[in-house]
């Protein structure tokens, strides 16, 4: 299945790949209007691969928006990394009748034996866990906004573990693409500091992924003393314009 955004002059191409039913693979890309691909193009890519940011072929990504449509990123080409967490959440039974065939919904995820996609513990602990891989991997992941993406809500006590992820900029969210994954309450249409964010439509969808890209994002962590983010701060104040102030901080807490 293929998805094309148009993007400025370029377009964003969202290429999904199923095997029995299941997602097997996502590749998104920028095409220059140059480009001149037709036809079947992008190839068939797995994963992402970029060595630097601790992607390799044992842990590849699942999607990158990319200046490149090749397996072997360069870090400096990749625009956003998305990690997908999904599964199957309505089961439905094909019946033979009278007038020809009919789909019959048996049932939600609610009737499954284990949780599916972002309801799962696991599946959340290692999308923190990848993010913390390629964050501490690379100063260079700093300015790459990492996105996780599932077809279900979460469970309420990762309401505040979302929201603080997104407010120190670790994860900038999980969302869901899925409109109507159950018909309950549990279905919450985003978590109050918007760390989960569940989209209806794709215009919303398209709305927060071109915000993304639309300006430069810088993640910084450290922990010094007070006195030492004084220091740092001052010097910071000393450059005349607000972008220098905050390379000038960049710089001090990277280094």
């Amino acid at each position: 299945m293929r998805l094309s955004v148009d993007y400025g002059d370029n377009t964003i191409e969202f290429d999904v790949k199923f095997r029995q039913r299941k997602i097997m693979a996502i590749h998104i890309r920028i095409r220059p209007p140059d480009d001149g691909c037709q036809g079947d193009c992008p190839p068939d890519i797995p994963g992402a691969i970029c060595d630097e940011l601790g992607l390799s072929n044992r842990s590849p990504a699942d999607v990158v928006i990319s200046n490149s449509k090749e397996i072997n990123q360069n870090v400096d080409d990749i625009l956003t990394i998305i990690e997908v967490k999904m599964s199957i959440v309505w089961n439905w039974k094909l019946l033979e009748c009278y007038s020809g065939f009919k789909l019959e919904c048996t049932g939600n995820y609610r009737t499954h034996q284990g949780n599916p996609g972002l309801l799962r513990s696991d599946s959340m602990l290692k999308a923190i866990g990848k993010s913390a891989n390629i964050r501490a991997s690379s100063l260079k992941s700093s300015t790459i906004p990492i996105i996780i993406i599932g077809n279900t809500p979460i469970t309420d006590n990762y309401y505040d573990k979302v929201d603080h992820l997104k407010r120190i900029g670790f994860i900038q969210g999980f969302w869901s693409i899925n409109p109507n994954p159950v018909n309950t309450f549990e279905n919450i249409k985003a978590t109050k500091g918007k760390g989960f964010y569940r989209f209806d439509n794709l215009d919303e969808l398209k709305t927060c992924v071109l915000g993304l890209l639309s300006e430069e994002r810088n993640f910084f962590s450290s922990m010094k003393s007070k006195e030492e983010l004084g220091r740092i701060i001052e010097i910071a104040n000393k450059k005349t314009t607000y972008e220098e102030k905050a390379e000038e901080f960049l710089r001090i807490i990277g280094g």
